[in-house]
């Protein structure tokens, strides 16, 4: 009798042992729209997690998500199906504001890697061996690197590197090391799960907050801090905007990881508001609803945004810091944003809106098949010093210079006044190739030369007499093949003729 006991509690404590999966209303999940169901999301996924089984949201259901200083720990395949959560921020305490709705997590913890002393540039093995496939974050603090220019300055940050490195030590040379380290002050692996996970549909509904517009970023998305993740089907939709709301730190936001993806997924570019900068001067910002951070080989396939990506109105959809191997397949977004460098970047099949291309970096950055709305084809951010340390890649695309605005467009745009230091030397592309390229100018202002190669980097530097205290190491050679415009003008090399004068461009035509 005692044992029929005993089995019956079993059986009540773990109700859905025997189905093979864990439902949000089994932890008391009303899913009514109105009652606060975060609490009951965050057991699910705890009870998930101990069994190692698979959560399930029930179709046709509304999870409204209100205050609450928890995280839902995702570590195993969740579908969402057709559920609507409902993510209310209008009054969200500030105490909350820092806290992810969802993280994804890796089923073993980061760890300290003390015997690590030093490293080079593109070693190929560091001489340790480990019991699996980490991604490694190596850091000198004692070294500063993009230590950023204008209205947002600041004295820099850490040198950093991320690497991925197998049992035998290994580097995957996909994506090597960019930076010498003399000198070693902390590295911290994070071992990668061999297996996929995957994160299936959802509807997610951001009440937006109404605090003062301050860079007192908002978490509140799902992070994905775990190595081999999918994302698929998901929608993230924005309402509640007003005059003023601070920014989010992505509603998507890859943080230490490698390898994932985020495909047949619907973003939204949040609206665009005004601050007061680092240097004291107003400036623009906004949310990316997509976010990457320290993260190798991310990919987002197939992925569109609610409102218009030529809208100027919204800020751009992506932006990342210290990643390598980032690609657009299949996108229609507003924006690609790489601040503290990218190394090696593709953007292909895919439509780019108002805020463009924006990147610095090393290695190969390919655009190809795709149709780009900014000012350049490629944008190299000038408060990061312009540089792209390797090739730039642009064939079979279209350029619609600011969205058919009435102006001159560049293919490659950038800034650089040679005068402040940004904690590396700065470089274009050593070769910049355009081939089977259509730009579309049809609507250009009076008195139009044609588009340029390059913007004017620096109106300061036109002739001998100007020094640069910190060189710029300028493209060498511009293959342009069957590039043509609309207006028949032909392509020139820019309004800073001088700046660019020892460039070769080699022009062919079939």
């Amino acid at each position: 009798m005692k044992r029929l006991v005993l089995a019956l509690v079993s059986l009540s404590v773990f109700p859905l042992f025997s189905q093979g999966v864990v439902k949000y209303e089994d932890h008391g999940a009303v899913g009514d729209g109105k009652t606060n169901d975060f609490a009951a999301i965050v057991k699910a996924h705890q009870h998930a997690n101990s069994l190692g089984l698979p959560v399930e949201a029930t179709s046709g259901k509304t999870y409204y998500i209100g205050q609450g200083n928890e995280t839902a720990i995702i570590q195993t395949d969740v579908d969402f199906k057709d559920a609507v959560f409902v993510i209310d921020d209008s009054e969200i305490d500030v105490n909350s504001r820092g806290r992810w709705i969802f993280s994804i997590r890796a089923s073993k913890p980061d760890y300290k890697v003390p015997e690590l002393k030093t490293l080079k540039r593109n070693q190929e093995n560091i001489g340790l061996t480990f019991e699996t496939p980490v991604l490694l974050t190596v850091t000198n603090s004692k070294v500063k690197r993009y230590i950023r220019y204008g209205a947002n300055q600041n004295k820099g940050s850490a040198q950093t590197d991320i690497i991925l490195v197998d049992q035998k030590g290994n580097v995957d040379m996909k994506a090597p090391i960019i930076w010498d380290f003399d000198e070693i002050t902390d590295t911290v692996a994070s071992p990668l799960d061999e297996k996929m996970l995957t994160v299936r549909g959802g509807v997610f509904k951001t009440i937006a907050n109404k605090v003062e517009s301050k860079y007192t970023y908002y978490a509140r998305g799902i992070q994905i801090m775990r190595s081999n993740v999918t994302i698929t089907g998901l929608r993230h939709e924005v309402s509640g905007e007003g005059d003023h709301g601070a920014p989010y730190s992505g509603f998507l936001n890859v943080v230490r990881c490698a390898n994932v993806t985020i495909q047949d997924t619907v973003l939204t570019g949040h609206k665009t508001y005004g601050t007061i900068g680092s240097a004291g001067r107003p400036v623009s910002m906004g949310t990316y609803d997509f976010g990457a951070n320290r993260a190798i080989n991310i990919t987002l396939k197939n992925c569109r945004q609610t409102n218009d990506i030529t809208n100027r109105k919204y800020w751009g959809i992506m932006g990342s810091n210290y990643c390598k191997n980032l690609t657009y397949d299949g996108c229609e977004l507003s924006r690609f944003d790489a601040h503290m460098g990218v190394a090696n970047a593709t953007i292909k099949n895919s439509k780019l809106g108002h805020q463009g291309i924006n990147a610095i970096g090393t290695g190969t950055f390919l655009l190809e098949n795709s149709t780009v709305y900014g000012g350049a084809m490629i944008n190299l951010r000038g408060d990061y010093g312009s540089t792209w340390e390797g090739e730039f890649i642009i064939r079979n695309c279209t350029f619609v210079p600011a969205a058919g605005a009435k102006t001159t467009g560049n293919i490659i745009g950038g800034s650089y006044s040679g005068k402040h230091d940004f904690g590396y030397p700065c470089f274009m592309p050593e070769t910049i190739v355009v081939e089977n390229v259509t730009i579309d100018d049809s609507n250009h202002p009076d008195n139009y030369q044609g588009p340029a190669i390059f913007s004017n980097f620096n109106r300061a530097n036109k002739d001998a007499g100007y020094v640069e205290d910190f060189p710029y190491a300028v493209t060498k050679q511009v293959l342009l093949k069957n590039v043509k415009t609309k207006s028949g003008k032909p392509i020139r090399l820019s309004d800073n003729p001088w700046m660019f004068r020892n460039v070769k461009v080699v022009t062919q035509n079939d």
